[in-house]
């Protein structure tokens, strides 16, 4: 059976795939969501949102709902030996961020939240739907789907892995899984504990054996269990629940930890097996990778999550105003496109790097790690508190964390034009700075907080209309979505004749000295927010 062709499906109904679908969505694209898991809920593995995901989601409407569910204070204690130290991370020294603080949210919250975005759009995921082949030419990808027992063939501008580490579309496309698993397993576990362990607060320990993690976000009891030890023999799914882990295993992990406390119920536990590995390429022709499909490490730094949502408000703009360009104008944006893998592949490359670090300084099992954890950290245990009372190193931190300091200057989409000294070049994310616009104060992010790309005309720029710029004016009634073109803004309260040309995910597109509609125009057309 054929149907109706799409311009992006979306294998996966993960955060990564859900991400990608919203923005394709408000950027124009008809968008269909497929997923194999005919259940809904799966056990979270991700617990933290970092600053720089929560600006990337901003303009699709969903950080309030995350927010609601989230804690944005959250208060650790950490044991180092016999040493606890309280440690809370909030109101970071981070003031160009409408999000200056670590998120804690479940996984499984942050996927309710984008799929009831969807829906709210008309946008239904598709479970218990799987892809069993995927093909691709120079002008379309072509999906086979099979649900209970019918097959059905559908034809689409662009095809979005977002499938996981054993991604279908990644072996459908022919690209390499290079890297190699862990010497050691994660235990996870919803539990109920008697003891003396202090609610409200996650409780992290370093000890010569591994990490273990406490968190009072169980989904199906009050605790949930995390834990690393010496993987098992047998052959599991990388990056999938596995089989239940027998009680007093967990208890004996709580134990070898030090934490005064007993189990007294498990209501859910899984062992999950590790990788560290890296698609050889994000791209071939019309089948795309994002997340796990790409890239897969450990929960070391909480960046899998993070990582996946921003490779997928990378891409999925891109692929909406590629297909829209083709549908309407019949022109082609290779540069667009070829423009995801060079921007995301340098960065899964240098998050695989730094979490293949930090697991080994976490869980390793060779005499240096070992004597790390279990010597030296509690030596320098005392020195922890004076470290975190230094808001701007611990703001440093969280940064290069979160992604603030990504850029994608060497992009093609990176153009300057005479730009004048000072500010965001492009290719860098956009600073959330005060400004004054329309005769009032307001912040960057909050102008560039719906669907589109943004036009930042300095005050003393010439006036530049949407017909300058070859585009239809916008509705003001129209959803954002469905409104034509750039939205123009004039900052007043930057100096100058020049122009910031901002991408839907953030980042400065095109800096001039001087706004040329002219060459505005041409990046939007190179972006594929226009036509020539």
């Amino acid at each position: 059976m054929a149907t109706e062709p799409v311009d992006v499906l979306v294998v996966g109904a993960g955060t990564s795939g859900l991400s990608l679908a919203l923005q394709a969505h408000d950027h124009g694209a008809h968008v269909r969501v497929v997923e194999r898991r005919p259940e809904e809920f799966r056990p979270s593995r991700a617990m933290v949102m970092h600053p720089r995901t929560l600006e990337v989601l901003r303009p699709l409407g969903v950080t309030d709902a995350l927010l609601e569910r989230a804690d944005t204070s959250p208060a650790v204690q950490l044991h180092l030996g016999r040493r606890v130290v309280p440690v809370r991370v909030s109101d970071l020294d981070l003031p160009d961020t409408a999000f200056p603080h670590l998120t804690l949210i479940r996984q499984a919250d942050v996927e309710a939240v984008l799929a009831a975005a969807l829906a709210e759009r008309g946008v239904e995921v598709e479970r218990g739907t799987a892809l069993v082949e995927a093909t691709t030419t120079p002008d379309r990808a072509r999906a086979t789907l099979h649900r209970e027992e019918a097959v059905e063939e559908v034809d689409c501008h662009h095809l979005a892995g977002c499938d996981g580490p054993a991604s279908t579309v990644r072996g459908a496309a022919g690209i390499g899984w290079r890297g190699a698993p862990y010497a050691q397993e994660v235990v996870l576990a919803d539990v109920e504990l008697d003891g003396d362990v202090a609610p409200g607060l996650a409780h992290v320990v370093a000890g010569r054996h591994g990490l273990v993690f406490l968190f009072n976000v169980g989904e199906r009891a009050t605790w949930r269990l995390l834990a690393t030890r010496p993987a098992g023999t047998d052959a599991l799914p990388f990056g999938q629940p596995g089989p239940p882990v027998p009680g007093d295993e967990l208890q004996a992990l709580l134990l070898t930890a030090g934490l005064p406390a007993t189990i007294t119920h498990v209501a859910w536990s899984a062992r999950v097996r590790l990788q560290h590995r890296l698609a050889t390429a994000m791209r071939r022709g019309r089948l795309y990778l994002v997340g796990d499909a790409a890239h897969a490490h450990s929960p070391a730094a909480a960046q899998g999550m993070n990582t996946g949502i921003q490779d997928a408000t990378n891409l999925g703009w891109k692929l909406a105003l590629a297909a829209r360009a083709e549908r309407q104008h019949g022109v082609g944006t290779q540069t667009l496109l070829d423009s995801y893998e060079r921007e995301r592949w340098p960065v899964a490359r240098l998050v695989l790097a730094a979490t293949h670090a930090t697991f080994w300084a976490e869980a390793g099992t060779d005499p240096l790690a070992t004597l790390a954890r279990s010597r030296l950290a509690p030596l320098g245990a005392p020195l922890i508190p004076a470290l975190l009372r230094r808001r701007r190193l611990v703001a440093e931190g969280v940064r290069l964390l979160s992604g603030f300091r990504v850029s994608y200057r060497g992009s093609p989409l990176s153009l300057e034009d005479d730009p004048v000294p000072g500010g965001p070049h492009a290719g860098d994310r956009l600073p959330d700075e005060a400004v004054t616009c329309a005769g009032r104060r307001t912040r960057l992010h909050d102008l560039t907080a719906v669907p589109g790309t943004h036009v930042l005309l300095q005050r003393d720029a010439p006036p530049v209309s949407h017909a300058d710029l070859g585009q239809p004016g916008p509705d003001a009634d129209a959803h954002p979505s469905q409104r034509p073109g750039a939205h123009l803004h004039r900052v007043t309260s930057m100096r100058g004749h020049g122009v910031l040309v901002v991408r839907p995910d953030g980042y400065v597109g095109y800096r001039s000295g001087e706004a040329d509609p002219t060459l505005i125009r041409d990046w939007l057309v190179l972006a594929g927010e226009g036509h020539g």
